[in-house]
């Protein structure tokens, strides 16, 4: 028994065929069964029967490129820059847990999705090997960093492979870090490679037509319907992610798409305004103060829940409606004020935009120095605000103005 063997393990009268792959342990096996996913099972106890040998060739499919890229340069072709930062869309298997694990750097992605051969040009860094959840302030200049060099070396276009769970937050940041004269992309996968309904081949290969287009903005692009037909590209400081799992989790938030990626067409259309490509000179401010707190009110919330707050340096607020906390809140909320933080409101409700001028709370909210952020999404807020504390001089007006697309000057309804 080898892996690649088509086997049937029968264990606790549970029954598992499939084909063995590699283990990093001697107490389990691991089989990739018929629909694409893998199942951990102990060896003990477990009755194996070889049912074929050799079916799959696990050496050669783990060599496949021999560690380097094959993708000749062109001329003719734009020259695209692969940014990895880790997360699904550049990740593999654990097979001691059968667990999905960021491991894969920017050329492997290019071995693991063919399809972009003969698109571009391409060149590849590694910023970070991390899962999502643990992108960090300092990462994201590392990242608006490595961004600006490849664009100053020439880049047509950057590809930002990033997990998808704190996406929009790493978009809003490189949406103030950063003035470009070229599209950057940010894409990833809700479905790792070695699942039959991954989304990473057509997030890549869309990503990549988008980054060759012809809007100097930074966009997330990823699928528009649980459909493989059209992938959507939304403003990095519009956009959320709305579901766990589906593969369009993706939405822009109080507007159509920036635009959309055909995938059999492979063609781009814009929706909306646009920065057109070419039109800004490259600019990176890339500081940010780390000491800012994003802070979600609900029913029942204790005043004294606000004291760790003493010490941030910008605190913003997810208020319910047009921008409420309980009233027992805003005298803490004043005193942080009045010892220097910067505190911005804004809503927890999807749609619609900040107002504290209606209600008495409002007000009481409004005279105690808190900020409206209209309706920028309260996550670009956080960003917003630990950008602003560290590059302009008045960081509580800028809170209420639009920089980077993320707040409206009034919300109107769309289809």
């Amino acid at each position: 028994m080898n892996a690649g063997d088509r086997v049937r393990v029968t264990r606790a009268d549970v029954t598992n065929e499939g084909v063995l792959m590699p283990s990093s342990t001697e107490d389990h096996l691991v089989v990739k069964l018929d629909g694409g996913y893998n199942v951990g099972i102990a060896r003990e106890g477990a009755d194996v029967d070889v049912l074929e040998t050799d079916v799959y060739d696990i050496e050669d499919a783990q060599s496949e490129g021999d560690g380097t890229s094959e993708i000749e340069f062109d001329d003719d072709l734009p020259t695209v820059s692969l940014i990895s930062t880790g997360g699904t869309i550049a990740s593999t298997v654990d097979y001691r847990t059968g667990a999905v694990t960021a491991q894969f750097d920017a050329e492997d992605v290019l071995r693991a999705v063919p399809d972009l051969a003969g698109r571009a040009n391409y060149r590849g860094r590694v910023v970070a090997n991390i899962l999502s959840e643990n992108m960090t302030t300092d990462v994201w200049v590392d990242l608006a960093e490595a961004i600006a060099e490849e664009i100053e070396a020439g880049a047509d276009g950057v590809v930002v492979m990033h997990g998808t769970d704190t996406m929009q937050f790493s978009a809003s940041a490189m949406s103030f870090m950063l003035d470009t004269p070229v599209p950057i992309v940010f894409t990833g996968s809700q479905r790792s490679a070695d699942r039959p309904s991954s989304d990473n081949v057509m997030n890549a290969v869309c990503a990549v037509e988008a980054a060759k287009a012809d809007a100097a903005e930074v966009m997330i692009c990823m699928h528009a319907s649980e459909s493989d037909d059209v992938c959507a590209l939304h403003e990095g400081t519009r956009v959320r992610k709305n579901h766990t799992s589906r593969r369009d989790a993706f939405e822009t938030v109080g507007a159509k798409p920036l635009g959309e990626v055909d995938y059999e067409a492979e063609e781009v259309t814009f929706r909306r305004d646009y920065a057109p490509r070419g039109e800004a000179d490259l600019a990176l401010r890339a500081d940010l103060e780390s000491e800012v707190e994003l802070v979600k009110f609900t029913p029942g919330m204790d005043p004294a829940a606000l004291d760790y707050l003493d010490r941030k340096a910008g605190v913003v607020i997810e208020g319910t409606g047009l921008g409420h906390v309980h009233t027992d809140l805003i005298p803490r909320l004043e005193e942080l004020i009045e010892d220097g933080t910067v505190v911005a409101m804004t809503s927890q409700c999807l749609e619609g935009r900040v107002c504290d001028r209606v209600y008495d709370t409002g007000r009481d909210l409004l005279d105690a120095g808190v900020v409206e952020a209209g309706d920028t999404l309260p996550g670009t807020a956080k960003v917003k605000l630990m950008w602003a504390l560290a590059n302009v001089s008045d960081p509580t007006g800028a809170m209420g103005r639009n920089l980077e697309g993320e707040l409206t000057q009034r919300s109107v309804p769309w289809e």
